[in-house]
């Protein structure tokens, strides 16, 4: 394998004599073929190719085939956001009446997708904190439990998932672990080298970098056995009377199986498809990765170990730092460090917070995270809104909580900003 600094640059697309040296834009919806037959075969997944780009394209696959590439993954997808990568990563193989296990600490919008709206199509959620025991992981198992979900660097509370623990506990009943990489990137954590099925991605995030593109990402370890546990996903097992009778863990192996299920079936009926144009400009993200996210982990570090000494901040989370309760855990998973994102609370709460929050100059008030920009966030009054205090609680969210998503300007810069800003609380 190469160097993943390498496959940032050149992963995914390699063109041949004479063609485009950058991935091209197919901006286009469909494609001419001389026969029906032609057609046919491709509409029965006999043969590779494209025919409708609700379905797939040639610039979202060389794309997705470059994430699956850094994720260490065997087939990738591309999807129209974060939100739409997780609901299909956990609808391709559960249904109504099925469960799955998810821990507490994800973005509040992740929390709302599982606990109302996936709810309501009758599937349950059974949320256990990340740091629960043993035992108390073990309970939340049902019969009818499909997957576990986790965040690597749950967002925005910044808890690291002990994604060993969690995968053991899944294969240990038949299941897949579902792992949210977003935050570090394959670049500072691969999830399935510790054991995790399939990986997604909002590519809005750090892989896009500049806030120009939304999108998401599904990358398959290719190493889940569906077949050995074919009484629990039968949508791969058995045979798809949609295609006309295809058995996908037959046809396209372990390694194919699920995303081209998921591509077949879920971008076929809800259409969640990333734009040929965005899945260029993520590509354009992609390239600099490696570099940006080394600039981002400095100054994510360096600007918690500033708010750590101020006498105006009341507790700072970021897994860089040896007081953290997760510091430990993170030099397993996130050797090189995590990411740019800091987590802290002012003194005074939530009035405190917002008159920080309004007296910053460099960094912007947004709902975006992780980004080349420094962007700052109190996700208790924006993005976790929908969450009662209890539930905010649960997902590591105290209502004095200012998420601070340091971008890749110079340090120096960033804690001046921030340093005047507390000054004038």
């Amino acid at each position: 394998m190469a160097n993943i600094d390498t496959i940032c640059v050149q992963g995914g697309y390699h063109p041949g004599d004479a063609e485009p040296r950058q991935i091209p834009i197919y901006q286009s919806t469909t494609w001419k073929y001389e026969t029906s037959e032609h057609m046919g075969r491709l509409f029965d997944l006999q043969e590779s190719g494209y025919f409708y780009t609700r379905l797939q394209n040639p610039t979202n696959d060389a794309v997705a085939a470059k994430i699956a590439e850094l994720e260490g993954g065997t087939a990738g997808m591309l999807t129209s956001s974060g939100q739409a990568a997780n609901f299909f990563a956990i609808f391709n193989i559960a249904g109504c009446g099925d469960h799955i296990v998810s821990s507490t600490s994800i973005y509040g919008g992740t929390f709302n997708l599982f606990a109302v709206t996936m709810k309501r199509m009758g599937i349950d959620f059974t949320f256990v904190d990340p740091n629960c025991t043993d035992e108390e992981l073990e309970a939340a198992f049902k019969p009818n439990t499909k997957a576990v979900f986790g965040e690597t660097i749950a967002n925005p509370a910044l808890t690291v998932l002990d994604i060993e623990r969690f995968a053991k506990a899944a294969h240990a009943h038949g299941v897949p672990l579902i792992v949210d990489n977003t935050f570090p990137t394959p670049i500072n954590c691969r999830p399935i080298e510790w054991g995790a099925d399939i990986v997604t991605h909002s590519t809005t995030k750090y892989m896009d970098g500049h806030g120009a593109a939304v999108g998401g990402a599904i990358v398959d370890s290719g190493k889940f056995d569906w077949d050995a546990h074919a009484d629990k996903f039968p949508g791969l097992t058995t045979p798809d009377d949609s295609y006309h009778g295809v058995t996908y863990t037959k046809q396209f192996g372990l390694e194919g199986a699920f995303i081209t299920k998921a591509t077949a079936q879920l971008m076929r009926d809800f259409g969640s498809i990333q734009s040929p144009q965005n899945a260029f400009l993520l590509n354009m993200g992609l390239e600099s990765l490696h570099v940006r996210m080394a600039q981002h982990v400095k100054n994510g570090q360096a600007m918690a170990e500033f708010l750590q000494n101020h006498p105006k901040v009341t507790w700072v989370r970021y897994s860089g730092l040896p007081t953290d309760p997760y510091y430990e855990v993170a030099k397993k998973y996130l050797p090189n460090g995590g990411c740019g994102v800091v987590s802290f609370g002012v003194e005074g709460g939530r009035p405190a917070a917002e008159k920080f929050m309004a007296g910053l100059k460099m960094a912007q008030i947004a709902t975006h995270v992780a980004d080349a920009r420094t962007c700052c966030l109190h996700p208790a009054s924006s993005t976790h809104r929908q969450m009662t205090d209890e539930e905010l609680l649960a997902a590591g969210v105290s209502p004095d909580l200012v998420r601070l998503s340091c971008g890749i300007e110079g340090t120096e810069d960033l804690i001046a900003d921030v340093a005047q800003a507390l000054d004038a609380i």
